[in-house]
């Protein structure tokens, strides 16, 4: 049986169904410039004032050369001074440094950069917004509610999304109201990362003298029996027992209560009579996990009820068939 004197103790056993709490990274500032990255693509302006100049054709003052690669060493090459090394730097550094290895062949030389940024200096967003894709990092202070609103947002149907950072080989997960409602959790995004919007997959089963039998899947974060009576549907009026709420859980056998608190068996059953204020309280207050079932027992009134009925119709029949015999 399940009260309120017991609810406390109950809330500190082991969560069922999922890992219990959501995994996020903190919030961080990033630079404002952009680092040069293996794949990204450089235009290189050369400008020289000397005749016979080694860079410039006859009667010109400068030389361009279009769509350099950064090879996979962070390197590019330029004549006369074979590799430059650029990765890791902003644009304006890469400038100044690729100047400066030219200085020893031709000193009078300036240099003009622009940036492409390559495939590896993106953000990709998958699933649950208006415009899925690719999307190039404007710089290192680009953060996940930047990325899901360049995408086009999250649309309103979408129940109960859950946003979900994939980094290297770890994954983060939070549910999109824990995001949005605390700048903490605006987490700073890398190259190469991905995100993903998805609705909450996280679900019970609502079975026996209920408004509704089916799979329910969780509407917010947090649900309570109560709560789950209401999506549900209620009670039925004619058929439930309201002394008899059940809710049925498994827990595994690493969760077994062994100098800890916990349970004793596997296989729980918790027991709500909804007719004292004690059990609506602690229906109020108890949590229901994914993979609970939460179970509407039939009142055995009802089932005298049946009972009496069949009897009834036999008797009637008897009746009946009496009076027809005379």
């Amino acid at each position: 049986m399940v009260s309120r004197n017991n609810t406390a103790d109950i809330a500190r056993w082991p969560q069922t169904g999922w890992h219990g709490h959501y995994h996020w990274p903190s919030t961080a500032r990033g630079a404002n410039s952009l680092a040069i990255r293996a794949g990204d693509t450089l235009d290189v302006t050369i400008w020289d004032s000397q005749e016979n100049s080694l860079l410039t054709n006859p009667g010109e003052r400068f030389t361009k050369l279009e769509n350099i690669t950064v090879d996979g060493s962070g390197a590019i090459f330029l004549p006369y001074i074979d590799k430059v090394h650029i990765r890791g730097l902003t644009t304006a550094s890469a400038r100044a440094h690729i100047q400066s290895q030219l200085e020893q062949i031709v000193p009078s030389a300036q240099v003009q950069l622009s940036h492409q940024q390559g495939r590896n200096q993106s953000v990709d967003v998958v699933g649950g917004v208006a415009k899925p894709g690719a999307y190039p990092m404007p710089d290192r202070n680009y953060h996940v509610l930047s990325a899901i609103a360049d995408a086009g947002g999250i649309p309103p149907a979408l129940r109960n999304p859950t946003v979900r950072l994939l980094r290297g080989s770890k994954t983060y997960e939070i549910s999109a109201d824990t995001l949005f409602e605390s700048g903490s959790k605006n987490a700073l995004l890398y190259a190469k990362d991905t995100l993903i919007v998805e609705e909450d997959n996280r679900s019970f089963v609502a079975f026996g003298a209920s408004g509704k039998e089916d799979l329910i899947y969780f509407p917010k974060d947090e649900l309570t029996a109560l709560e789950a009576l209401s999506l549900m549907g209620g009670l039925s009026d004619t058929r439930a027992d309201p002394k008899g709420v059940l809710v049925l859980r498994e827990y595994k056998s690493n969760q077994l209560g062994i100098g800890k608190p916990g349970p004793r068996q596997n296989q729980v059953v918790f027991n709500f009579d909804l007719t004292s204020a004690d059990g609506l309280f602690a229906a109020r207050q108890f949590a229901i996990y994914p993979q609970d079932t939460v179970l509407a027992t039939e009142s055995p009134v009802t089932s005298a009820r049946t009972i009496l009925g069949l009897f009834g119709a036999v008797l009637g029949l008897g009746t009946q068939a009496g009076n027809l015999g005379n």
